[in-house]
Parts: structure tokens; C-alpha cells; sequence
């Protein structure tokens, strides 16, 4: 993005609608560029791009928790399908849920709703193949040339990697500025609003949003945003993706047979699943007996699925639990913040989305028994275990042999890139837009 021609704070098109909360530069782009089809919305646009991009598209060949259709049997690389893990969730079916669920919070809470879906579409494009074990291993690669983390890696691809816009720089070359999106919308977008080691409160925090050579674009994202806070929209869509993968973690969980839901009233298992939620799902601090409280006030539910076989009426059930557990999460955070900030839109930086204690609990209650009883099987971590040598060797083989093996978009990159640093995350970026079949198949062909 830096070397652009462009005069960021020049205006862009018309406002989301007459009488817009969101001011002149929250629509700015970029790029300047004439609508193609006057009457529709900045954000109309920002979502029809996202929503016809090819990044959101791989998603569709992207872990979410569980590869789809196999876990390891034997030796690396070898692998068994199971009926009952035919249609697991993945990273884009879990982004259109996720948008879904924030595009009617948003709406109700006085957002623009497509600026929100856009948000929620586009916050996990940058995840690469294997979901955060891949993510792992891509960033002990990129640890010299500034690590990776899947939210700085979305910026990146919004702003510079995803092929729509291009503009001239000061020596006439044509650059990418990826889908030239709104300010607002690539805020919205932006889970952590600083770069590595600069964590608000938790310096050592491996989460960070911008690589250091992204800084133009974020900086001009951030301009007259206050520092290390996320926009009102970017709230909402964090808080829409936590309600989302929570409770379809959990429904997945069910319906592949993974989770008994009798399991969830044995003192002993209620022991493992808090001391799960403990160790990555809450904040530190957090007394055990409030987590059994939040167990207990969803298993004593009307709707709570006690059990599950699999049937029609059954899966209707679950269906049914999935549905009333989002509303329950959503509508505890809409009356909360409608009564500490009015009845008015809420947008940008106005407000701050309340969730109560309570509610974030059952939340993270939900996530604890997911990663107990589906992530941390023992055959998915022998399949995580072969995915981190297939991201490491493929990292290796790219770097001994490049540009071969490097798509044409990424090999010009490379042949582009002033040093060795520059070429790496290259690489990196090769990889990260690669599908977890397409990662395997170029690992094989350059192993070779």
C-alpha cells in the first residue's frame, strides 16, 4: 500500500443514507472511484465486494475446528472418513453465520447493517489453511520478518493482496490497494487495533493486527480513531463471532457424536470443562463456581438439548437450541447497551458495546466444552500434528526453490521484493491464501 499516488483525505461517494450517522470520512476510500451503479450505499458496495471476492471464497476450503470428512488413522498422512464428519463448519460457512448474527445486532443497535456484514464477512479472510494450527506454524516461519497472525494477514489482504483495485505509484508502476473498501468498513474489520507488541494491556499478547509495512493504510484507517479501542461496528462483529463459533462449536459437537450432553451434569467433567474455560476462555480470576453457575443456568433451559440421537426431531431440537442461545447472547448485549448509552444509533466510536459478566460466562461455558470434547481428541491432535509439518516443509521448499512453486500474483511479488525480508513474507502470503486440500497438494508437488 505505501507509494500510492493517492492523497489520502480526498471524499469518496455519498453517504450510507440520508440522514447518516457516519460522517464524510468515515465512506472515504483509499482510491477515490466513481460509482458504477448510482443509488447504492458506499457500504452497499464495500459488502458486494467482500461478498464476490475470491478470498471469501476459499474460506469455503479452510478449517474451522475440524478438516472436513477426515482425522488421522495410522501414519501421517493417512486419513479415514467418517460419515458423521461430513459437513463440519468451515471458515466460510462460519463467516456467513457470523454476518448473519451481526448484521441484525448491528441493525438493531443503529449500525449501517451492511457496514457490519462486510465487518463480519471479511474478519477471517486472512486465516490461513489448517485454522490456527496453521496460523502456529506460519508465524514460528515469519517470526524474523515481522510473525504472522490472521487478523493483521486480513488488513493485508484487504488493503493489498485481494486483485480489484489498482492505482499508479510515483514512478508510474500500477499497485494493488486490494478491494479499496471504506475507512469504516476496514475499522470494522480490525479485531485488534495495533501492531505486534503493542497490546493494550498485554504486551507479550501473540494478537496484533498490522505488520509493520501496513502501517500506511492502518494509519490511515486509524486517523482521529482513539488508540487501541476497536469502533463500535468492530465490537459487534467481535462479539457476533464469539456467538457464533461458541454455539455452532457446540452444535457441531453434538451432531458428529462427539459430546454426550449427559456428560455436562458429572462433577467431574464440570471440573475439566472449567478448568478448560479458566485456561483460555476467561479472564484470569474468574472463580470457578462462577462458570458452574453459568452451566447451570443453560442446562436448566427449557430448550436445552439433554440429549441427542441423531434423529428428525432431535436435529430439530438442537436447531432450535442453537437459535435460542444465539438470541440469548444477542439480545443480553442489545438491552445492556442500549441502557448505558439510549435509544439513538450507536456507530464508530459513539459507544461501546455492554455485554454482561454473565452472558460472556455462558459464552465462554459454550466454548470450553467444544475445545474439551471436539478440539483436544486425541486423533485431531495427531492431525494438527501433520499439518504443522505440512505448512513448515511447504514454508521450506518455497523458500529453497522460489518463484517456482509460486502463483503468478505472487511470483511477480517476489521478483519485486528489495530483499530477502520482503521476499519471505512473499511466502507467507502464498501460503496463507492457499485451501488446506491446496496446501497438502503443493506440499506434495514440491516435496517431490
Amino acid at each position: 500500500m505505501a507509494g500510492t499516488a493517492h492523497d489520502p483525505g480526498e471524499s469518496a461517494t455519498a453517504g450510507p443514507h440520508d440522514g447518516s450517522p457516519y460522517d464524510p470520512a468515515a465512506i472515504e476510500r483509499w482510491a477515490p472511484e466513481p460509482d458504477k451503479r448510482p443509488g447504492r450505499t458506499a457500504f452497499q458496495r464495500d459488502r458486494a465486494r467482500v461478498l464476490h471476492s475470491s478470498a471469501l471464497r476459499r474460506l469455503a476450503g479452510k478449517t474451522q475446528v475440524v478438516t472436513p470428512g477426515t482425522v488421522p488413522q495410522g501414519g501421517a498422512g493417512e486419513y479415514l472418513t467418517h460419515v458423521w464428519d461430513a459437513s463440519p463448519r468451515t471458515r466460510l460457512t462460519h463467516s456467513l453465520e457470523c454476518a448473519q448474527v451481526g448484521r441484525e445486532l448491528g441493525a438493531a443497535l443503529g449500525c449501517d447493517p451492511d457496514l457490519v456484514e462486510a465487518a463480519c464477512l471479511s474478519h477471517d479472510m486472512g486465516h490461513p489453511p489448517f485454522g490456527h494450527n496453521g496460523e502456529q506454524a506460519l508465524n514460528e516461519f515469519a517470526k524474523d520478518c515481522g510473525g504472522f497472525e490472521g487478523n493483521a494477514q486480513s488488513l493485508r489482504l484487504l488493503t493489498r493482496i485481494e486483485p480489484k483495485r489498482f492505482v499508479e505509484d510515483a514512478s508510474g508502476r500500477l499497485v494493488s490497494v486490494g478491494l479499496n473498501l471504506t475507512r469504516a468498513a476496514l475499522d470494522a474489520a480490525t479485531k485488534y487495533p495495533w501492531p505486534l507488541g503493542a497490546h493494550p494491556t498485554a504486551p507479550d499478547s501473540p494478537k496484533f493486527g498490522v505488520y509493520e509495512d501496513d502501517r500506511p493504510v492502518f494509519d490511515w484507517v486509524r486517523r482521529g480513531a482513539p488508540a487501541d479501542r476497536q469502533c463500535f461496528e468492530a465490537q459487534v462483529m467481535d462479539w457476533s463471532d464469539d456467538v457464533a463459533y461458541s454455539v455452532h462449536d457446540f452444535e457441531d459437537g453434538l451432531h458428529a457424536g462427539h459430546l454426550d450432553p449427559a456428560l455436562l451434569r458429572s462433577a467431574a467433567e464440570r471440573a475439566d470443562i472449567a478448568a478448560v474455560a479458566a485456561g483460555r476462555h476467561v479472564p484470569a480470576g474468574t472463580e470457578p463456581a462462577e462458570l458452574d453457575a453459568a452451566l447451570d443456568r443453560l442446562l436448566a433451559q427449557e430448550w436445552w438439548p439433554h440429549g441427542y440421537d441423531g434423529s428428525a426431531v432431535d436435529q430439530a431440537r438442537l436447531k432450535d437450541a442453537t437459535s435460542q442461545l444465539i438470541g440469548r447472547f444477542c439480545l443480553a448485549a442489545e438491552g445492556a447497551t442500549r441502557a448505558a448509552h439510549g435509544t439513538g444509533p450507536l456507530t464508530r466510536y459513539a459507544a461501546e458495546l455492554v455485554v454482561p459478566r454473565e452472558t460472556r460466562l455462558e459464552c465462554a461455558v459454550l466454548k470450553a466444552v467444544a475445545d474439551r470434547y471436539v478440539i483436544q481428541r486425541d486423533e485431531l491432535e495427531r492431525l494438527r500434528a501433520d499439518q504443522r509439518v505440512v505448512i513448515a516443509e511447504l514454508a521450506e521448499a518455497l523458500t529453497a526453490r522460489a518463484p517456482l512453486g509460486l502463483d503468478p500474483q505472487f511470483r511477480a511479488l517476489w521478483e519485486e521484493a528489495d530483499d530477502d525480508r520482503a521476499r519471505k513474507r512473499v511466502i507467507v502470503d502464498q501460503i496463507a491464501s492457499l485451501t488446506d486440500v491446496a496446501a497438502r497438494s503443493l506440499h506434495a508437488r514440491l516435496r517431490q
